[in-house]
């Protein structure tokens, strides 16, 4: 509620000095003479006149059951929500190959920004049911054996994903040749694995820097890349954990590089010269020069298992032999035929010589044999095989077989470490975010409740993310909520609540990060609130002392549940206006906890948190939403709010998202 209107003010001050006036009447008295001042309506379309269809509750999330048949146990899986939408991350200058200043816009599919759940497979199944956005209708389900993964898109069909897996024993695969795993960079920034007896894909991280070069130390386990533009970055990747470290800016660049296992140095080209670079320090310890290759541009070096040094490039296939003057010598191996944009090259356990082909966010994979020059398509859209690898590769490397250690499970779980998100801790193993691990979604509110506000959702807004913890076992241990509150454009002193209906105050051993100042929110021992049938948690209860501020309240069980038990994010959020406890303001058709009265009446008839025209006094936007800035109604920010809700949110299902078209941006509060 924003009291700053002489008119307003004058009716809060003939309240106090007469204790005799009815503050709600005078409210909704001051909207109708507001709205007789105004010369021109809000919009051409004010939000009033909407027609929205009747039980209509503004959601823009889904449920989705997931249901997952493996025919192995303890695997693990990824599940991402997907969209093929390239976004947008930065412009990036580098030098390319020929030596010429390029500036390039770098997009990534953003497909590892929205992971929504991860798990093993007990019995050879998963089945959770996971919350996302509505405009999503895909998944992007990511298996993990051991080493190996492997990736499927799948549609979401009425609100529900069937998969099955045949799979593939990781340990055991990874003792034959067969289990060979390529792994590709690119400019964008983007790792891959890739199967080498099928050619199944997987996107496995996003890296520090977008690169055109990578090579894999097999003893260690680890991949390392150099950052394609100034001052190249040596970052190191850990193929057992998934993780990144930078580890120096090496100061010069290469497109091309391998690592040797006799010297233990990383070997790294950029036209007619050899940099070898200690990968513990980055250090350039030797240069050296190759002769003979007429157009040494792009392509990559790679090791045989002789240690004898072969390079690729535009000119082709080449074996380079050291020289007594410390030079190599090169010796051309393929034929006229080899294609242009060689990217990619790597020998197999088997001895065999592999070669990628990028062609601008499509690639192909090939085998090239080293006596005879010939060489034949085996994955991607030239092979026509049905394989396609539908992204960049700027550079490949090989992981060979490797020896069947027992991975490590420190905390005695049952779930090894390189698949546990708390491998120091028994009692948690997987996370279940929404709307995303690294996105966010919105409650937003109008304070007036059961009278009508302006409509600008801004009197109590919070971006917020809910992190839910599981054990090995897949069962609920703890929630997180993550919020920042984002805007409090009233006058009021109004907190805010969260009530999980599904558990009762007594399965809640403890809660930490409630912010309570205002002296009228009673708990039990355990966080909760006192006097209330369901479990509820006031998390502050001064919005405006809460203003920026990113706070994680944490809800630790008494006792595991199913995640199917617990019930759907974002459970019962709602606003206590002005220190009242009794008035409270909830979502669409939400029901008020045992502390909350209906004063109903005026615009709500039922209680429902609906006008009788079906608006609503808050929305759940599963997005970090702006929120429209003062006196500015939703309408008028959004261009496509209207129509999604006069549809009864079956078009412009992504009205909030920051796409062009979408928001006014002169009328939204810029974060």
């Amino acid at each position: 509620m924003k009291l700053i209107v002489p008119k307003l003010i004058a009716v809060c001050l003939v309240f106090v000095l007469l204790s005799s006036c009815d503050v709600t009447q005078e409210i909704e008295d001051f909207r109708t003479e507001e709205s007789q001042d105004t010369e021109t309506p809000v919009s051409e379309d004010p939000i009033d006149n909407l027609n929205i269809p009747t039980g209509f509750s503004f959601n823009t999330q889904q449920e989705v059951r997931v249901v997952i048949n493996d025919v192995q146990d303890n695997v693990k899986y990824d599940i991402y929500a997907y969209s093929d939408e390239k976004q947008f991350v930065r412009v990036e200058t580098f030098e390319n190959e020929e030596g010429e200043t390029v500036t390039d816009s770098v997009f990534k599919n953003g497909i590892l920004d929205k992971l929504i759940f991860n798990g093993v497979t007990k019995g050879g199944r998963i089945d959770k049911t996971i919350t996302i956005p509505s405009h999503f209708s895909k998944l992007y389900l990511r298996r993990k054996d051991y080493l190996r993964y492997s990736s499927d898109i799948v549609d979401i069909n009425n609100g529900q994903v069937n998969f099955f897996s045949s799979g593939s024993t990781g340990k055991s695969a990874l003792k034959n040749n067969a289990a060979d795993l390529f792994y590709s960079v690119n400019g964008n920034g983007e790792l891959f694995q890739i199967d080498v007896s099928t050619g199944a894909s997987a996107l496995l991280s996003y890296m520090p820097a977008g690169s055109n070069s990578c090579a894999i130390d097999q003893e260690e386990k680890v991949l390392y890349a150099v950052g394609r533009s100034w001052p190249y970055i040596l970052m190191k990747y850990s193929i057992e954990n998934n993780s990144w470290e930078n580890i120096a800016n090496l100061g010069v660049r290469g497109y091309r590089m391998d690592f040797n296992s006799d010297d233990e140095l990383l070997y790294m080209s950029d036209r007619n010269q050899v940099h070898l670079i200690d990968p513990n320090s980055g250090v350039v310890t030797e240069t050296r020069t190759i002769n003979g290759i007429f157009i040494p541009w792009f392509g990559d070096i790679a090791f045989d298992s002789e240690g004898v040094l072969y390079m690729s490039s535009i000119s082709g296939v080449h074996r380079l032999d050291l020289n007594q003057n410390n030079e190599y010598d090169s010796t051309e191996l393929s034929n006229e035929t080899i294609p242009f944009w060689l990217t990619g090259m790597a020998f197999d356990s088997s001895g065999k010589l592999w070669l990628a082909e990028d062609k601008f966010f499509s690639s192909n994979i090939m085998t090239m044999n080293l006596q005879t020059g010939d060489w034949q398509y085996e994955y991607g859209s030239s092979a026509n095989n049905s394989s396609s690898l539908n992204y960049s590769i700027d550079d490949l490397a090989i992981l060979k077989p490797v020896a069947d250690n027992q991975a490590p499970d420190t905390d005695g779980d049952g779930v090894t470490d390189t698949d546990d998100a708390y491998p120091d801790d028994p009692e948690k193993a997987f996370d279940v975010f929404a709307p995303s691990e690294n996105g966010w979604g919105t409650f937003a509110f109008e304070d007036l409740w059961p009278h009508t506000g302006d409509y600008d959702f801004n009197d109590v807004a919070l971006r917020y993310r809910f992190k839910t913890i599981l054990n090995s076992d897949n069962d609920v241990v703890q929630i997180d909520f993550t919020y920042n509150v984002k805007a409090t454009g009233a006058g009021f002193t109004n907190g805010f609540g969260l009530e999980i209906e599904s558990l009762s105050p007594a399965q809640i051993e403890s809660v930490t990060g409630l912010d309570l100042k205002q002296a009228y929110i009673n708990l039990n021992a355990n966080g909760t609130e006192s006097e209330q049938n369901n479990a509820v948690f006031v998390i502050f209860d001064d919005a405006r002392s809460m203003l920026g501020n990113e706070v994680t309240v944490s809800i630790n069980l008494a006792q595991p549940i199913n995640l199917n038990s617990l019930g759907s994010v974002p459970f019962n959020p709602f606003v206590i206006v002005n220190k009242e406890r009794d008035r409270e303001i909830h979502l669409p058709f939400k029901s008020r906890t045992t502390l909350g009265t209906d004063i109903g009446g005026i615009k709500d008839a039922d209680g429902n948190y609906v006008t009788e025209t079906g608006l609503p006094w808050g929305i759940n936007v599963a997005y970090d939403f702006k929120v429209p800035n003062e006196r500015v109604t939703i309408i008028e920010a959004y261009n496509f709010f209207g129509i999604w809700a006069a549809s009864g949110g079956l078009a412009n299902v992504d009205w909030y998202r920051n796409n062009p078209g979408n928001i006014n941006n002169d009328k939204v509060a810029q974060d």
